[in-house]
């Protein structure tokens, strides 16, 4: 039986090192500002948001959400970011997704200042990254990374799979995975054999939007099982993994809820603070 990485008590773990943080830049007269843009009435989105706001205002960070209309056009948000890219209160900008489909969003997350962009998702970011500089790294991989080195498990030598390709998630975590010396493979939807490929991982994460796609066939006996899949079926919300089967399988496994979602939120937080150091020439 797999040993459960709890996501809630490993966000409380790193949550002591940003509050830590935060106090430093407070004692030199920072305080670290986050910023959230939602446009429209998305309700999963209002809960991310509200969620956001809470924990910043938890630890002490400035916390500003703005609220715009679903008919709010891109010209109307593009000038709201120039606003907050001005504003020296503000060290983090992050734009809820999905936008409206009238919108460009990977445009209008380009107009992001690169140290204002708390999520990673900025070119000159994802370039810093693919170099090994590492200045603000998207938050879910970035999290799963950090579970794994506080729950003490061996990164360096071990072959690492990762389902899905996406700029936020997958493309990331095989940067974060082989800076780490892992050696790490990136399967898709085009990858031929895919559970012959992905049992040969001792580090295994599914990130593709399909839920319990991945079951034990998947899984090497022993190996870890990160799931950063969040599905809503029948009103609940299930990851890509297939937890009940997967977890006889494993040594170790996400689960979901309450495995790589919490981490999500506490390194947006880190990102803030640590968005805070660069601009005020702390690092």
């Amino acid at each position: 039986m797999a040993e459960i990485l709890d996501g809630k008590f490993y966000a409380c773990e790193i949550l002591k090192e940003v509050e830590v943080e935060v106090a430093a830049l407070k004692s030199r007269g920072i305080t670290p500002g986050l910023a959230v843009i939602i446009v429209g009435e998305n309700p999963a989105s209002k809960v991310y948001v509200n969620r956001k706001h809470e924990a910043c205002e938890a630890i002490g960070i400035y916390s500003l959400v703005i609220r715009m209309p679903e008919s709010a056009t891109e010209e109307e948000l593009l000038a709201k970011i120039t606003e907050l890219n001005n504003d020296n209160k503000v060290n983090g900008i992050l734009v809820q997704l999905p936008l409206p489909k009238h919108i460009n969003t990977e445009y209008v997350l380009d107009q992001i200042c690169p140290d204002k962009d708390v999520d990673g998702f900025h070119p000159m970011n994802v370039g810093e990254l693919g170099i090994g500089r590492n200045r603000l790294v998207p938050c879910t991989p970035y999290g799963c990374i950090k579970m794994l080195e506080l729950a003490g498990i061996e990164i360096k030598g071990k072959k690492a799979v990762i389902i899905g390709r996406s700029n936020i998630v997958g493309k990331p975590m095989f940067n974060l995975l082989l800076q780490r010396d892992a050696t790490v493979t990136v399967a898709h939807s085009k990858t031929q054999n895919l559970p012959e490929v992905c049992r040969e991982a001792d580090i295994l994460v599914a990130a593709i939007g399909k839920p319990k796609f991945v079951t034990r066939e998947y899984v090497k006996p022993g190996a870890v099982v990160i799931d950063v899949g969040i599905n809503r079926v029948d009103g609940k919300i299930v990851g890509d993994v297939d937890f009940d089967d997967c977890k006889e399988v494993a040594g170790a496994i996400t689960p979901v809820p309450g495995g790589v979602g919490p981490l999500t939120i506490v390194m947006l937080l880190f990102n803030t603070a640590k968005a805070a150091k660069i601009q005020n020439k702390l690092m």
